[in-house]
Parts: structure tokens; sequence; C-alpha cells
């Protein structure tokens, strides 16, 4: 199933699933994608799925139907296009495409870390690692609960919308030799280690450069990586 990433400033609003023949985009309450901005016309763009195809259609809006920063009228949307409407911009991801695209994002940004690595952040830690494949006992003898299951959501780039389940102890994201970090999976929650920076920069947490010790995540923190923003999220 084809899907409508909806975006402003590199920032993800919505999702859209696309299982309908027709869908309107524009700043109306009627509109199937509704962009409430004054750039875009009432009824600005029309989208109409025909089988396996998606054809986009500008409906003679004031400011125009840009896709890939091109003006169009008419446009046969392909995986991966960029349509953009007043300051908002709408990526179409094709559901057969959806899977080559997750793959590529976790060739491009998601590594294995190596013998080096893990010692930098092993000594970054504030406090020893406990392992979190099983519950530990406390005194009273009950049983700590692990951390809860968390994801990454990319912001920005062109990967924006992908996700990625924080399921491993340790998870490095980043693009070697630019910028890269890991994120630890710890028995009191996750947090986000500099490993590697090509220019000494560190990464950054809601805007804030992170330091040489490891920052615990919080839900909603936005991290901001190689040039690339993503959204941590606890599921």
């Amino acid at each position: 199933m084809a899907r409508l990433i909806l975006s402003l400033d590199s920032q993800v609003l919505a999702e859209y699933n696309m299982n309908k023949e027709r869908y309107t985009v524009g700043r109306l309450p009627d509109n199937d994608v509704r962009i409430d901005n004054a750039a875009v016309s009432g009824h600005h763009a029309l989208i109409i799925n025909i089988l396996n195809d998606s054809f986009l259609e500008d409906l003679n809006s004031t400011n125009g139907t840009y896709v890939n920063g091109k003006l169009v009228k008419k446009h046969a949307l392909q995986h991966g296009d960029v349509v953009t409407c007043g300051h908002h911009q709408l990526r179409f991801v094709d559901g057969q495409s959806d899977n080559g695209d997750q793959d590529e994002f976790e060739k491009t940004m998601v590594m294995q870390p190596s013998a080096e690595a893990e010692q930098r952040i092993r000594a970054t830690q504030a406090e020893p690692t406990r392992p979190v494949s099983a519950p530990t006992p406390t005194e009273s003898g009950s049983m700590t609960a692990l951390p809860p299951k968390a994801k990454l959501q990319v912001l920005s780039g062109a990967f924006a919308g992908r996700e990625l389940d924080l399921i491993k102890t340790v998870t490095m994201v980043g693009r070697p030799n630019v910028q890269i970090a890991a994120i630890t999976r710890r028995a009191d929650g996750f947090y986000l280690v500099q490993v590697e920076s090509s220019n000494g920069d560190f990464a950054q947490i809601n805007g804030t450069p992170i330091g040489a010790q490891a920052r615990r995540l919080r839900d909603n923190d936005v991290i901001t990586l190689a040039g690339v923003k993503m959204g941590f999220f606890v599921n």
C-alpha cells in the first residue's frame, strides 16, 4: 500500500495510508490531507490511485504544486517523489518499494559495533550496564523490570518516516567517517553515547550537545546526528 508522509521544515507531521481511489490535498477541512496553512489553496491538489499507479494533479492552486522542485500540472508519482504544497512536503512512498527503502536505510545509517567502539561505550558509562536479556532480582526477591521498548523515527532527510526498533543492547547509528553514536539499552532505560565524529562535534538531544558522557534518552527526544534528525519514542 502506498503512503504519503507530510512534513514541514524536516519535521514529520502525519502519515496517510492510501487505501482510497481519490485523495484531495488542501487547506479546507473537507480535504483528505488537510494542510492548515495560508500558502496552501483550499483545494490544492488531487491524487488518483488506479490499480498500482498514482497520479498527481494540481487543482489550479494559487502557489502551484511542485514535485522534486519542479512545477507540475499533472505527474505520475514514483517512489520517493517529494510533493511541495506551499511550505509543506508530501513524500510519496510506494508500498512495493518500501521494504527495499527500509533495507537501504539500515545499510546506510545502522552498523555493527566494533570491539573498539564497545570499549569506548563502556568507558563513557557512568555505571556498569546490567544484562537486559532477563530480569534481575532485587533484595526483596522481586524482579526488576526490563526497560520499555523504544524506537527511532527518522524526521528529516531522504529516509524521513523510516523507523528502527531498538531491541539490541547496543544500536549504532550515523554515518562512518562523519558522525556515529550508540544507543545502549540498559536496565534503567536508553542512553545515547558519542562514538565517532570527523570534526569533533557531538550529537545533540533537543538541540543540546551530549558531551563525552552517556546521556539518558526520554520519550519524544529529538536526536540530531550526522545532519539527520531522529525522534526517540517509547512504545
